[in-house]
Protein backbone atom coordinates (compact mmCIF):
# COMPACT_ATOMS: atom_id res chain seq x y z
CA UNK A 1 0.00 0.00 0.00
CA UNK A 2 1.42 3.37 -1.07
CA UNK A 3 1.73 6.08 1.58
CA UNK A 4 0.23 9.54 1.23
CA UNK A 5 3.72 10.98 1.20
CA UNK A 6 4.79 8.63 -1.62
CA UNK A 7 1.62 9.40 -3.53
CA UNK A 8 2.20 13.13 -3.14
CA UNK A 9 5.79 12.77 -4.33
CA UNK A 10 4.64 10.67 -7.29
CA UNK A 11 2.00 13.23 -8.25
CA UNK A 12 4.55 16.04 -7.88
CA UNK A 13 6.94 14.14 -10.13
CA UNK A 14 4.16 13.62 -12.67
CA UNK A 15 3.37 17.32 -12.59
CA UNK A 16 7.04 18.15 -13.15
CA UNK A 17 7.23 15.69 -16.03
CA UNK A 18 4.04 17.10 -17.57
CA UNK A 19 5.37 20.61 -17.17
CA UNK A 20 8.61 19.64 -18.89
CA UNK A 21 6.72 18.02 -21.74
CA UNK A 22 4.53 21.10 -22.06
CA UNK A 23 7.57 23.36 -22.12
CA UNK A 24 9.26 21.22 -24.74
CA UNK A 25 6.11 21.22 -26.88
CA UNK A 26 6.32 25.01 -27.10
CA UNK A 27 9.89 24.98 -28.41
CA UNK A 28 11.32 24.17 -31.82
CA UNK A 29 14.77 23.42 -33.22
CA UNK A 30 15.16 24.15 -36.94
CA UNK A 31 18.08 22.97 -39.02
CA UNK A 32 19.25 25.37 -41.72
CA UNK A 33 22.02 24.84 -44.25
CA UNK A 34 23.69 28.25 -44.09
CA UNK A 35 24.70 30.46 -41.20
CA UNK A 36 23.89 34.15 -41.78
CA UNK A 37 26.89 36.48 -41.99
CA UNK A 38 24.96 39.01 -39.86
CA UNK A 39 21.42 39.44 -38.55
CA UNK A 40 20.38 42.77 -40.06
CA UNK A 41 18.30 42.20 -43.22
CA UNK A 42 18.51 45.90 -44.13
CA UNK A 43 22.29 45.73 -44.43
CA UNK A 44 23.01 42.44 -46.20
CA UNK A 45 21.92 40.43 -49.22
CA UNK A 46 22.31 36.88 -47.84
CA UNK A 47 19.09 34.86 -47.87
CA UNK A 48 20.27 33.19 -44.65
CA UNK A 49 19.62 36.44 -42.75
CA UNK A 50 15.92 36.49 -43.63
CA UNK A 51 15.59 32.77 -42.87
CA UNK A 52 16.19 33.61 -39.21
CA UNK A 53 14.84 37.13 -38.69
CA UNK A 54 12.10 37.90 -41.27
CA UNK A 55 8.70 38.35 -39.55
CA UNK A 56 10.23 36.78 -36.45
CA UNK A 57 12.49 39.49 -35.02
CA UNK A 58 11.84 42.24 -37.56
CA UNK A 59 8.61 43.45 -39.15
CA UNK A 60 7.70 45.89 -41.90
CA UNK A 61 4.79 48.23 -42.41
CA UNK A 62 3.23 45.37 -44.35
CA UNK A 63 4.09 41.69 -44.55
CA UNK A 64 4.02 39.09 -47.32
CA UNK A 65 1.94 35.99 -46.67
CA UNK A 66 2.53 32.47 -47.95
CA UNK A 67 0.64 33.15 -51.19
CA UNK A 68 2.77 36.21 -51.94
CA UNK A 69 -0.06 38.63 -51.10
CA UNK A 70 0.45 41.84 -49.10
CA UNK A 71 -1.07 41.90 -45.60
CA UNK A 72 -1.10 44.58 -42.87
CA UNK A 73 1.95 44.62 -40.63
CA UNK A 74 3.02 47.46 -38.37
CA UNK A 75 0.59 49.54 -40.42
CA UNK A 76 -3.02 48.80 -39.63
CA UNK A 77 -4.26 50.39 -42.86
CA UNK A 78 -3.22 52.61 -45.75
CA UNK A 79 -4.64 54.79 -48.47
CA UNK A 80 -3.29 55.64 -51.93
CA UNK A 81 -3.87 58.90 -53.80
CA UNK A 82 -5.58 58.77 -57.19
CA UNK A 83 -2.33 59.58 -59.00
CA UNK A 84 -0.54 56.75 -57.18
CA UNK A 85 2.12 59.08 -55.82
CA UNK A 86 1.10 59.37 -52.17
CA UNK A 87 0.76 56.50 -49.68
CA UNK A 88 -0.50 57.28 -46.18
CA UNK A 89 -0.11 54.60 -43.49
CA UNK A 90 -1.95 54.46 -40.17
CA UNK A 91 0.20 52.62 -37.65
CA UNK A 92 -0.77 50.30 -34.83
CA UNK A 93 -0.29 52.07 -31.52
CA UNK A 94 1.30 50.77 -28.33
CA UNK A 95 4.04 48.82 -30.09
CA UNK A 96 7.46 48.51 -28.51
CA UNK A 97 10.81 47.30 -29.75
CA UNK A 98 12.40 44.43 -27.84
CA UNK A 99 14.53 46.85 -25.79
CA UNK A 100 11.36 48.56 -24.54
CA UNK A 101 11.63 51.68 -26.70
CA UNK A 102 8.41 52.75 -28.40
CA UNK A 103 7.64 52.41 -32.09
CA UNK A 104 6.04 55.29 -33.99
CA UNK A 105 6.15 57.19 -37.27
CA UNK A 106 9.58 58.67 -36.51
CA UNK A 107 11.04 55.15 -36.63
CA UNK A 108 9.52 54.64 -40.08
CA UNK A 109 11.04 57.86 -41.34
CA UNK A 110 14.40 56.98 -39.80
CA UNK A 111 14.34 53.55 -41.44
CA UNK A 112 13.76 54.84 -44.96
CA UNK A 113 16.01 57.89 -44.64
CA UNK A 114 18.73 55.42 -43.64
CA UNK A 115 17.84 53.02 -46.45
CA UNK A 116 18.00 55.77 -49.10
CA UNK A 117 21.06 57.57 -47.74
CA UNK A 118 24.10 57.93 -49.97
CA UNK A 119 26.12 55.59 -47.73
CA UNK A 120 23.33 52.99 -47.47
CA UNK A 121 24.44 49.36 -47.71
CA UNK A 122 20.90 48.04 -48.28
CA UNK A 123 21.13 45.26 -50.88
CA UNK A 124 17.86 46.29 -52.58
CA UNK A 125 18.20 50.06 -52.32
CA UNK A 126 17.21 50.45 -56.00
CA UNK A 127 13.74 49.04 -55.29
CA UNK A 128 12.96 52.05 -53.12
CA UNK A 129 14.34 54.70 -55.48
CA UNK A 130 10.82 56.02 -56.30
CA UNK A 131 10.52 57.33 -52.72
CA UNK A 132 11.13 61.08 -52.83
CA UNK A 133 10.02 61.93 -49.28
CA UNK A 134 8.84 60.32 -46.03
CA UNK A 135 6.79 62.65 -43.81
CA UNK A 136 5.61 62.20 -40.23
CA UNK A 137 2.02 63.45 -40.01
CA UNK A 138 1.65 62.46 -36.36
CA UNK A 139 3.08 59.64 -34.20
CA UNK A 140 0.62 57.13 -35.70
CA UNK A 141 0.59 58.36 -39.30
CA UNK A 142 3.33 58.44 -41.91
CA UNK A 143 3.19 59.47 -45.55
CA UNK A 144 5.36 58.41 -48.49
CA UNK A 145 5.63 60.60 -51.59
CA UNK A 146 6.81 58.87 -54.76
CA UNK A 147 8.47 60.46 -57.77
CA UNK A 148 6.60 58.07 -60.06
CA UNK A 149 3.87 55.46 -59.65
CA UNK A 150 5.16 52.07 -58.54
CA UNK A 151 2.71 49.19 -58.58
CA UNK A 152 5.14 47.00 -56.60
CA UNK A 153 5.64 49.57 -53.86
CA UNK A 154 3.50 47.79 -51.25
CA UNK A 155 5.08 44.40 -52.01
CA UNK A 156 8.56 45.87 -51.72
CA UNK A 157 7.64 47.38 -48.35
CA UNK A 158 6.93 43.84 -47.19
CA UNK A 159 10.39 42.50 -48.03
CA UNK A 160 13.06 41.89 -45.43
CA UNK A 161 15.06 44.80 -46.85
CA UNK A 162 12.37 47.25 -45.63
CA UNK A 163 11.75 46.10 -42.06
CA UNK A 164 11.52 48.90 -39.50
CA UNK A 165 14.50 49.55 -37.26
CA UNK A 166 15.01 52.03 -34.43
CA UNK A 167 17.71 54.71 -34.29
CA UNK A 168 18.68 53.51 -30.80
CA UNK A 169 19.63 50.02 -32.03
CA UNK A 170 20.13 50.20 -35.81
CA UNK A 171 23.93 50.21 -35.68
CA UNK A 172 24.11 47.01 -33.63
CA UNK A 173 21.39 44.99 -35.38
CA UNK A 174 23.99 42.96 -37.23
CA UNK A 175 25.01 41.16 -34.06
CA UNK A 176 22.23 41.97 -31.56
CA UNK A 177 19.05 42.50 -33.59
CA UNK A 178 16.22 44.43 -31.95
CA UNK A 179 12.89 44.57 -33.73
CA UNK A 180 9.17 44.63 -33.05
CA UNK A 181 8.38 41.03 -33.96
CA UNK A 182 6.90 38.17 -31.94
CA UNK A 183 10.36 36.77 -31.15
CA UNK A 184 13.32 38.49 -29.49
CA UNK A 185 16.97 37.66 -30.06
CA UNK A 186 18.63 35.78 -27.17
CA UNK A 187 22.03 34.58 -28.35
CA UNK A 188 24.18 33.71 -31.35
CA UNK A 189 26.78 31.00 -30.91
CA UNK A 190 28.86 31.52 -34.04
CA UNK A 191 29.16 28.40 -36.15
CA UNK A 192 26.44 26.66 -34.15
CA UNK A 193 23.09 28.31 -33.52
CA UNK A 194 20.87 31.36 -33.03
CA UNK A 195 18.30 31.31 -30.22
CA UNK A 196 15.06 33.33 -30.20
CA UNK A 197 12.42 33.56 -27.49
CA UNK A 198 8.81 34.74 -27.57
CA UNK A 199 8.49 38.47 -26.84
CA UNK A 200 5.79 38.69 -24.17
CA UNK A 201 4.74 42.32 -24.78
CA UNK A 202 4.28 41.65 -28.51
CA UNK A 203 1.59 43.91 -29.94
CA UNK A 204 -0.14 41.19 -32.01
CA UNK A 205 -1.33 37.67 -31.30
CA UNK A 206 1.36 35.75 -29.45
CA UNK A 207 2.66 32.71 -31.32
CA UNK A 208 2.26 29.22 -29.88
CA UNK A 209 6.03 28.74 -29.77
CA UNK A 210 7.93 30.18 -26.83
CA UNK A 211 11.43 29.41 -28.11
CA UNK A 212 13.07 28.74 -31.47
CA UNK A 213 16.63 27.59 -32.08
CA UNK A 214 18.17 27.70 -35.54
CA UNK A 215 20.96 25.12 -35.87
CA UNK A 216 23.46 25.49 -38.72
CA UNK A 217 23.98 22.14 -40.48
CA UNK A 218 25.42 22.36 -43.98
CA UNK A 219 26.05 18.66 -44.64
CA UNK A 220 23.10 16.61 -45.95
CA UNK A 221 24.13 13.42 -44.15
CA UNK A 222 24.54 15.28 -40.86
CA UNK A 223 21.13 16.93 -41.30
CA UNK A 224 19.56 13.55 -42.07
CA UNK A 225 21.01 12.03 -38.92
CA UNK A 226 19.93 15.03 -36.81
CA UNK A 227 16.36 14.71 -38.06
CA UNK A 228 16.23 10.95 -37.53
CA UNK A 229 17.72 11.28 -34.04
CA UNK A 230 15.28 14.05 -33.07
CA UNK A 231 18.09 16.55 -32.54
CA UNK A 232 16.25 18.96 -34.85
CA UNK A 233 12.50 19.18 -35.37
CA UNK A 234 12.60 20.15 -39.02
CA UNK A 235 14.25 21.98 -41.87
CA UNK A 236 12.68 24.23 -44.46
CA UNK A 237 14.66 23.14 -47.52
CA UNK A 238 16.16 19.67 -47.52
CA UNK A 239 18.23 18.11 -50.31
CA UNK A 240 15.68 16.49 -52.70
CA UNK A 241 17.96 13.57 -53.49
CA UNK A 242 17.75 12.46 -49.84
CA UNK A 243 14.02 12.97 -49.26
CA UNK A 244 13.27 9.28 -49.83
CA UNK A 245 14.59 8.62 -46.32
CA UNK A 246 11.62 10.52 -44.87
CA UNK A 247 8.81 9.86 -47.34
CA UNK A 248 6.41 7.31 -45.95
CA UNK A 249 7.92 7.60 -42.47
CA UNK A 250 4.99 8.42 -40.13
CA UNK A 251 7.31 10.33 -37.80
CA UNK A 252 7.85 13.03 -40.44
CA UNK A 253 5.94 15.15 -42.91
CA UNK A 254 7.52 16.22 -46.19
CA UNK A 255 6.18 19.55 -47.46
CA UNK A 256 6.85 20.18 -51.14
CA UNK A 257 6.04 23.64 -52.42
CA UNK A 258 7.45 26.22 -54.80
CA UNK A 259 9.93 29.03 -54.37
CA UNK A 260 10.51 32.18 -56.41
CA UNK A 261 13.06 30.30 -58.55
CA UNK A 262 11.80 30.17 -62.13
CA UNK A 263 14.20 27.76 -63.84
CA UNK A 264 14.47 28.49 -67.56
CA UNK A 265 16.36 27.44 -70.66
CA UNK A 266 17.46 31.00 -71.24
CA UNK A 267 17.79 31.82 -74.91
CA UNK A 268 19.80 34.52 -76.68
CA UNK A 269 16.96 36.17 -78.61
CA UNK A 270 19.38 38.54 -80.40
CA UNK A 271 21.25 35.75 -82.11
CA UNK A 272 20.40 33.52 -85.08
CA UNK A 273 18.75 31.09 -85.20
CA UNK A 274 17.06 31.99 -81.89
CA UNK A 275 15.80 35.31 -83.24
CA UNK A 276 13.32 33.25 -85.30
CA UNK A 277 10.09 32.57 -83.40
CA UNK A 278 9.65 29.25 -85.20
CA UNK A 279 12.99 28.01 -83.84
CA UNK A 280 12.06 28.97 -80.30
CA UNK A 281 8.67 27.32 -80.73
CA UNK A 282 10.36 24.16 -82.02
CA UNK A 283 12.59 24.05 -78.96
CA UNK A 284 9.56 24.52 -76.72
CA UNK A 285 7.82 21.55 -78.38
CA UNK A 286 11.00 19.45 -78.01
CA UNK A 287 11.14 19.93 -74.24
CA UNK A 288 9.69 17.21 -72.04
CA UNK A 289 9.29 19.07 -68.74
CA UNK A 290 8.36 16.05 -66.67
CA UNK A 291 11.45 14.15 -67.77
CA UNK A 292 13.57 17.17 -66.83
CA UNK A 293 11.84 17.55 -63.46
CA UNK A 294 12.21 13.86 -62.69
CA UNK A 295 15.89 13.79 -63.63
CA UNK A 296 17.11 17.17 -62.37
CA UNK A 297 14.97 17.69 -59.25
CA UNK A 298 14.11 14.09 -58.36
CA UNK A 299 10.51 14.86 -59.24
CA UNK A 300 10.10 17.84 -56.92
CA UNK A 301 10.10 20.76 -59.35
CA UNK A 302 6.79 22.43 -60.26
CA UNK A 303 6.23 22.71 -64.04
CA UNK A 304 5.85 26.25 -65.41
CA UNK A 305 4.86 27.57 -68.83
CA UNK A 306 5.87 31.18 -68.28
CA UNK A 307 8.06 33.29 -66.02
CA UNK A 308 5.91 33.43 -62.90
CA UNK A 309 5.72 31.55 -59.60
CA UNK A 310 2.80 29.08 -59.42
CA UNK A 311 1.98 30.02 -55.81
CA UNK A 312 1.42 33.69 -56.69
CA UNK A 313 -2.21 34.89 -56.95
CA UNK A 314 -1.46 36.43 -60.37
CA UNK A 315 -0.14 33.16 -61.82
CA UNK A 316 -1.65 31.91 -65.06
CA UNK A 317 -1.15 28.25 -65.95
CA UNK A 318 0.35 28.24 -69.46
CA UNK A 319 2.17 24.91 -69.27
CA UNK A 320 0.12 23.61 -72.19
CA UNK A 321 1.09 26.42 -74.61
CA UNK A 322 3.63 24.20 -76.41
CA UNK A 323 3.02 20.55 -75.52
CA UNK A 324 5.76 17.98 -76.03
CA UNK A 325 5.49 17.15 -79.75
CA UNK A 326 8.60 16.05 -81.65
CA UNK A 327 6.94 16.00 -85.06
CA UNK A 328 5.67 19.55 -84.62
CA UNK A 329 9.16 20.61 -83.51
CA UNK A 330 10.74 19.07 -86.63
CA UNK A 331 8.15 20.72 -88.89
CA UNK A 332 8.80 24.16 -87.37
CA UNK A 333 12.57 23.74 -87.77
CA UNK A 334 12.10 22.80 -91.42
CA UNK A 335 9.83 25.78 -91.95
CA UNK A 336 12.50 28.03 -90.42
CA UNK A 337 15.12 26.63 -92.83
CA UNK A 338 16.72 24.03 -90.54
CA UNK A 339 15.36 20.68 -91.77
CA UNK A 340 18.41 18.90 -90.38
CA UNK A 341 18.53 20.96 -87.20
CA UNK A 342 21.55 23.02 -86.13
CA UNK A 343 24.37 23.12 -83.58
CA UNK A 344 24.54 25.39 -80.54
CA UNK A 345 26.26 25.75 -77.18
CA UNK A 346 24.63 25.37 -73.77
CA UNK A 347 26.61 27.09 -70.99
CA UNK A 348 25.86 25.68 -67.55
CA UNK A 349 26.56 27.31 -64.17
CA UNK A 350 27.86 25.10 -61.30
CA UNK A 351 24.57 24.08 -59.73
CA UNK A 352 23.17 20.57 -59.85
CA UNK A 353 19.76 21.48 -61.32
CA UNK A 354 21.46 23.23 -64.29
CA UNK A 355 24.04 20.55 -65.03
CA UNK A 356 21.50 17.72 -64.77
CA UNK A 357 18.86 19.61 -66.80
CA UNK A 358 21.47 20.37 -69.47
CA UNK A 359 22.25 16.71 -70.05
CA UNK A 360 18.57 15.83 -70.33
CA UNK A 361 17.74 18.73 -72.66
CA UNK A 362 20.71 17.88 -74.91
CA UNK A 363 19.27 14.39 -75.31
CA UNK A 364 15.76 15.71 -76.00
CA UNK A 365 16.96 18.27 -78.56
CA UNK A 366 19.04 15.63 -80.35
CA UNK A 367 15.77 13.88 -81.22
CA UNK A 368 14.82 16.83 -83.46
CA UNK A 369 18.30 17.45 -84.86
CA UNK A 370 19.50 20.19 -82.49
CA UNK A 371 23.01 19.28 -81.37
CA UNK A 372 24.13 20.95 -78.14
CA UNK A 373 27.68 21.32 -76.87
CA UNK A 374 27.58 21.44 -73.08
CA UNK A 375 30.01 23.94 -71.57
CA UNK A 376 30.40 23.92 -67.78
CA UNK A 377 31.23 27.31 -66.27
CA UNK A 378 32.06 28.46 -62.76
CA UNK A 379 29.92 31.28 -61.32
CA UNK A 380 32.39 34.06 -62.03
CA UNK A 381 32.79 32.92 -65.63
CA UNK A 382 29.02 32.50 -66.09
CA UNK A 383 28.32 35.97 -64.70
CA UNK A 384 30.92 37.55 -66.97
CA UNK A 385 30.29 35.61 -70.18
CA UNK A 386 26.54 35.03 -70.07
CA UNK A 387 24.98 37.65 -67.82
CA UNK A 388 27.30 40.60 -68.45
CA UNK A 389 28.70 40.06 -71.96
CA UNK A 390 25.72 38.12 -73.37
CA UNK A 391 28.15 35.70 -74.99
CA UNK A 392 26.02 32.55 -75.18
CA UNK A 393 23.49 30.61 -77.22
CA UNK A 394 21.58 28.88 -74.43
CA UNK A 395 21.97 28.57 -70.68
CA UNK A 396 19.99 27.22 -67.71
CA UNK A 397 19.41 29.34 -64.64
CA UNK A 398 16.88 29.94 -61.87
CA UNK A 399 15.66 33.53 -61.50
CA UNK A 400 14.91 33.85 -57.79
CA UNK A 401 13.81 37.47 -57.40
CA UNK A 402 10.09 37.82 -56.51
CA UNK A 403 7.79 39.24 -59.22
CA UNK A 404 10.60 39.79 -61.72
CA UNK A 405 8.54 39.58 -64.90
CA UNK A 406 9.65 43.16 -65.63
CA UNK A 407 12.98 41.82 -66.94
CA UNK A 408 11.11 40.99 -70.16
CA UNK A 409 10.53 44.71 -70.68
CA UNK A 410 14.27 45.40 -70.72
CA UNK A 411 15.75 44.80 -74.20
CA UNK A 412 19.26 45.14 -72.75
CA UNK A 413 18.72 42.24 -70.36
CA UNK A 414 20.98 39.29 -71.07
CA UNK A 415 18.48 37.21 -73.07
CA UNK A 416 17.76 40.19 -75.35
CA UNK A 417 13.98 40.12 -75.75
CA UNK A 418 12.70 43.31 -77.37
CA UNK A 419 8.91 43.59 -77.55
CA UNK A 420 7.31 47.05 -77.53
CA UNK A 421 3.94 45.64 -76.44
CA UNK A 422 5.44 43.98 -73.37
CA UNK A 423 7.34 47.15 -72.54
CA UNK A 424 4.12 49.17 -72.68
CA UNK A 425 2.22 46.61 -70.62
CA UNK A 426 4.95 46.56 -68.00
CA UNK A 427 5.01 50.36 -67.80
CA UNK A 428 1.25 50.33 -67.20
CA UNK A 429 1.63 47.54 -64.64
CA UNK A 430 4.24 49.52 -62.72
CA UNK A 431 1.92 52.53 -62.59
CA UNK A 432 -1.17 50.56 -61.53
CA UNK A 433 -2.20 49.97 -57.93
CA UNK A 434 -5.63 48.34 -58.38
CA UNK A 435 -5.16 44.64 -57.67
CA UNK A 436 -7.61 43.36 -60.28
CA UNK A 437 -6.04 45.53 -62.98
CA UNK A 438 -2.55 44.50 -61.92
CA UNK A 439 -3.47 40.84 -62.12
CA UNK A 440 -4.93 41.24 -65.62
CA UNK A 441 -1.83 43.09 -66.84
CA UNK A 442 0.57 40.57 -65.27
CA UNK A 443 -1.34 37.71 -66.85
CA UNK A 444 -1.29 39.41 -70.24
CA UNK A 445 2.51 39.72 -70.04
CA UNK A 446 2.75 36.09 -68.94
CA UNK A 447 0.74 35.05 -71.99
CA UNK A 448 2.74 37.10 -74.49
CA UNK A 449 6.12 35.79 -73.36
CA UNK A 450 4.79 32.22 -73.26
CA UNK A 451 3.44 32.44 -76.82
CA UNK A 452 6.67 34.12 -77.96
CA UNK A 453 8.63 31.24 -76.37
CA UNK A 454 11.17 33.83 -75.24
CA UNK A 455 12.84 31.16 -73.09
CA UNK A 456 12.23 27.52 -72.40
CA UNK A 457 10.10 27.55 -69.24
CA UNK A 458 11.02 24.44 -67.29
CA UNK A 459 10.12 24.37 -63.60
CA UNK A 460 9.89 26.31 -60.38
CA UNK A 461 12.53 25.28 -57.89
CA UNK A 462 10.82 23.38 -55.12
CA UNK A 463 10.91 24.11 -51.42
CA UNK A 464 11.27 20.69 -49.83
CA UNK A 465 10.76 20.84 -46.10
CA UNK A 466 11.10 17.90 -43.71
CA UNK A 467 9.35 18.32 -40.36
CA UNK A 468 8.33 16.36 -37.31
CA UNK A 469 4.87 14.96 -38.06
CA UNK A 470 3.49 16.62 -34.94
CA UNK A 471 4.33 20.12 -36.21
CA UNK A 472 1.91 22.23 -38.19
CA UNK A 473 1.74 25.77 -39.57
CA UNK A 474 4.96 25.77 -41.62
CA UNK A 475 4.97 27.54 -44.98
CA UNK A 476 4.81 25.09 -47.86
CA UNK A 477 5.75 27.73 -50.44
CA UNK A 478 8.40 30.43 -50.26
CA UNK A 479 7.25 33.67 -51.96
CA UNK A 480 9.95 35.49 -49.97
CA UNK A 481 12.96 34.32 -48.01
CA UNK A 482 12.35 33.27 -44.43
CA UNK A 483 11.14 30.62 -42.02
CA UNK A 484 8.15 32.40 -40.52
CA UNK A 485 7.42 31.09 -37.02
CA UNK A 486 4.17 32.86 -36.15
CA UNK A 487 1.83 29.98 -37.14
CA UNK A 488 4.02 26.99 -36.29
CA UNK A 489 2.69 24.87 -33.45
CA UNK A 490 2.76 21.36 -32.06
CA UNK A 491 -0.30 19.13 -32.43
CA UNK A 492 -1.24 15.90 -30.70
Amino acid sequence: MISRKSLALALFGLMLASGTALAQSNEIRIGVALEPPALDPTAGAAEAIDVVVYQNIFEGLVRIDQSGAVQPGLADSWSISEDGLTYRFVLHEGITFHDGTSFDAEDVKFTFDRLLAEDSVNAQKALYAPISAVSVIDPATVEFTLSRPDGLFLFNLGRGDAVIVAPESADSNGTEPIGTGPFAFVQWDRGSRVVLEQYGPYWGDLPALTKATYLFISDTATMTNALLAGDVDGTNNFAPEALAVFEGNPQFKVLVGSTEGETILSTNNRKAPFDDLRVRQAMAHALDRQEIIDGATYGYGVPIGTHFAPHHPYYLDLVGTYPHDLEKAKALLAEAGYPDGFSATLKLPPVAYARLSGQIIASQFAEVGIKLELINAEWAQWLEDVFANKDFDLTIISHVEPFDIGIYANPDYYFGYDNADVQALNETLNATTDEAERQALAQEIQTVIAVDAVNGYLFELAQTGVWNAKLDGMWQNAPVEGVVLRDIHWVE
